[in-house]
């Protein structure tokens, strides 16, 4: 994509998280003539200006009138009632697309709005462990899938799909498609699963063992439970619009841990454990060492 032509002259991003915030500035860079607005409270609105990934910022929603792209960029449930929010807002060409983490509640959502606007579940396989636009970043994408879920009583053109897959290779993604279920399943098990997995042990090691315990564990550990220090508000609603496949993926997680709490004691069980984990963990970084 040439950097004087972009996909979408003027994008507006309603939430400068680590997602939105990237995508800012990402776009600034792929087509440095695109047009950003954001929408977010004050002190994010002027770090962000004061970094340079935003031409504007607004408090209010009606800054994202005249886009031709708004990313809606905030929590899941939030993203959902902005969704209706901007329906009345938005031009009838604009393109709307969401990035988060769960995709049937939205994509269900945008059924109800079909004759007002276009809209197409998206999300960006890329983040952290820890949120904010202090971390936000141009090269977040890079590599990373982005998904779309352009399925449902929703479903978008195939334009509006194009030039949103457009858009995330110009970001460096690499965007593919799958219906919204299809998301929310694996989505449980690559993502949600983990998460919770690893904020369930480092809150039962903590409580178990306290500071002082904590302060003799090694790198193991540390590396073991980044993750728990994601967000709270990001994972509250992904939890709430995918609990039934989450607990699910739990179910799983519970009566593996199960079948090894009364295998401890079989050597050969054991090692056939950690050599089916290790296969499928060097499955895992395939390309990406």
């Amino acid at each position: 994509m040439s950097s004087d032509s972009p996909v979408f002259p003027r994008i507006a991003v309603v939430g400068l998280g680590l997602i939105g915030g990237s995508i800012a500035f990402a776009a600034r860079r792929a087509w440095p003539s695109t047009h950003v607005v954001a929408v977010d409270r004050e002190a994010v609105l002027r770090e962000a200006q004061a970094r340079r990934a935003i031409d504007e910022g607004a408090t209010d929603l009606a800054a994202i009138a005249g886009a031709d792209l708004v990313v809606l960029a905030a929590p899941v449930r939030q993203n959902v009632a902005l969704l209706r929010q901007a329906a009345p807002l938005v031009s009838p060409a604009a393109v709307i697309t969401d990035v988060g983490g769960t995709k049937r509640s939205i994509v269900e959502a945008a059924g109800a709005l079909r004759d007002r606007v276009t809209f197409v579940g998206g999300h960006p396989l890329s983040g952290g462990a820890r949120g904010g636009f202090e971390f936000a970043t141009a090269g977040l994408f890079a590599r990373r899938p982005w998904i779309f879920t352009p399925d449902g009583p929703a479903a978008a053109s195939a334009p509006a799909v194009e030039r949103l897959s457009a858009f995330a290779t110009g970001l460096g993604a690499h965007p593919t498609t799958m219906p919204a279920a299809e998301h929310d399943r694996l989505m449980a098990v690559i993502s949600h699963l983990p998460q919770l997995a690893v904020t369930a042990l480092m809150e039962i090691v903590g409580t178990t063992v306290g500071g002082p315990g904590l302060r003799m564990a090694g790198q193991g550990l540390i590396d073991t439970t980044r993750l728990a220090s994601s967000p709270a508000d990001v994972w509250r609603d992904i939890c709430l619009t995918n609990a039934d496949e989450i607990a699910h993926a739990l179910d799983l997680l519970i009566e593996r841990l199960s079948d090894v709490r009364n295998d401890l004691q079989r050597a050969e069980i054991i090692d056939s454990v950690f050599d089916h984990a290790a296969q499928w963990r060097a499955e895992l970084m395939k390309g990406r060492d």
